[in-house]
């Protein structure tokens, strides 16, 4: 990875350093400072030293870290900001967007060090006013943020997730809260009581617990219609969107840009109505028949979604990605069990395992097997819950969201969910 900042190079890779080029090196790379002299690099600094290299104080960073909700918090974020007039770039799972352009397509949820900084100072190239960024665990714990200062460090909500990266719940809690340990302004939802955070400059939202941004009322007819309260003052927003996660989702979105920007509560809520959602998260396909598809693949991810349609007879197609959290499995299948009228088990992304053996772990999860039908080809799988559908149900096509491939061993095969059904319909 190279970035350049006033036609200098900057690299962390050993094999790209020669004379003209500085190595950056951290921990992960450190082993390759012998490898770059050879090339005839002279300059070498640390990953920690490298943000004295650039000058980034005309942009505000915004940072959204939590297991559910970053994608859609942080395009709620950078929509509203684009409808009051400000230019802005986002960088997440989806890919790198700068003005309502795509500049990059899907690449990791938070890159590494210099793939942030790059983005960045493309984004002041393109005279943003800000930076929107998800933030994932594994970049926390491999200080890929390193250097960055955030003008805004939000937390959406921490369940379970990338434990075949962290190992146990406690690490990624821990993880996922140092993000929180500085002085730095922070938005935090008050409800998650796995939250901990240095309560210097922290405001909090939520519908529960007193928080600074409290939802006082919401309600979903041909989407939802929320009452928001900030110390005295109550506004209203309105959104196509469903879920009481999107209630959070938005909210967090809202407060973020009220803290970052002088403009008011209202004319913020005003703007939250041009945000329709983000693709393949909670997006409806289908009205007749009512086909939806979401990415979430954790146990609260299914739960927050299916609990959404307690009024339908919801047809659930799932499975879970190889090679990840094995535990999880039966869990996600015990979330199912409880919501779903008919279940459907079937492939998502195996990896290197047997797909009928990961199949055989989410089983384990449902004890009342009348209601379940395996079928291991996805394709077949969304087609049979098509055929299931009557007046009163809801298909929920889950974990795979807008993706659009299927990772078999290490080939990424083309597969999208949403062609798929658009396809048979």
């Amino acid at each position: 990875m190279q970035l350049v900042i006033n036609n200098k190079i900057y690299t962390d890779n050993s094999k790209e350093a020669d004379e003209n080029s500085a190595f950056v090196y951290s921990k992960q790379n450190k082993i390759f400072i012998e490898d770059a002299k050879k090339n005839g690099c002279k300059e070498f600094i640390k990953s920690e030293d490298l943000k004295n290299h650039c000058d980034f104080s005309s942009i505000k960073v915004i940072g959204i870290t939590g297991t559910n909700g970053k994608t859609t918090t942080a395009a709620a974020i950078y929509s509203i900001l684009l409808d009051l007039g400000y230019k802005v770039a986002l960088q997440g799972t989806r890919g790198f967007f700068i003005n309502e352009q795509r500049v990059e397509e899907y690449s990791l949820t938070t890159p590494v060090q210099l793939g942030n900084f790059a983005h960045v100072q493309k984004a002041i190239e393109n005279h943003c006013d800000f930076f929107v960024m998800e933030v994932s665990s594994h970049a926390i714990e491999q200080k890929r943020i390193e250097g960055l200062t955030f003008e805004l460090k939000i937390l959406t909500n921490i369940t379970r997730d990338h434990l075949d990266y962290h190992k146990t719940i406690e690490e990624y809690i821990n993880v996922k809260n140092s993000f929180f340990d500085d002085e730095s302004k922070k938005l935090i939802n008050k409800d998650e009581k796995k939250a901990k955070f240095n309560p210097k400059n922290c405001l909090t939202y939520g519908l529960d617990e007193p928080s600074t941004y409290k939802v006082q009322a919401y309600s979903f007819k041909d989407g939802m219609h929320v009452a928001l309260q900030n110390f005295e003052k109550v506004e209203s927003f309105t959104s196509m969107m469903m879920g009481i996660f999107n209630v959070y989702n938005l909210t967090a979105a809202i407060a973020a840009v009220h803290m970052t920007t002088k403009k008011s509560l209202n004319e913020i809520c005003e703007a939250v109505e041009n945000f329709a959602g983000v693709s393949g998260r909670m997006e409806t396909l289908s009205l007749n028949p009512y086909i939806i598809v979401d990415f979430a693949h954790t146990p609260d991810g299914m739960k927050e979604v299916l609990g959404s349609f307690g009024h339908k007879d919801i047809i659930v197609v799932f499975g879970a990605g190889g090679d990840r959290d094995k535990d999880k499995r039966p869990l996600m299948g015990k979330v199912a069990q409880n919501y779903a009228k008919h279940i459907i088990v079937t492939s998502d992304n195996p990896r290197f395992e047997d797909p009928d053996l990961i199949i055989e772990d989410i089983l384990r999860g449902i004890s009342d097997k009348s209601k379940v039908e395996v079928e291991i080809n996805r394709k077949l799988a969304i087609k049979k819950a098509i055929d299931l559908y009557t007046k009163n149900s809801v298909i929920l096509v889950l974990g795979k969201g807008d993706e659009e491939y299927q990772i078999i061993y290490d080939q990424k095969l083309p597969f999208c969910d949403k062609e798929v059904i658009n396809s048979y319909l």
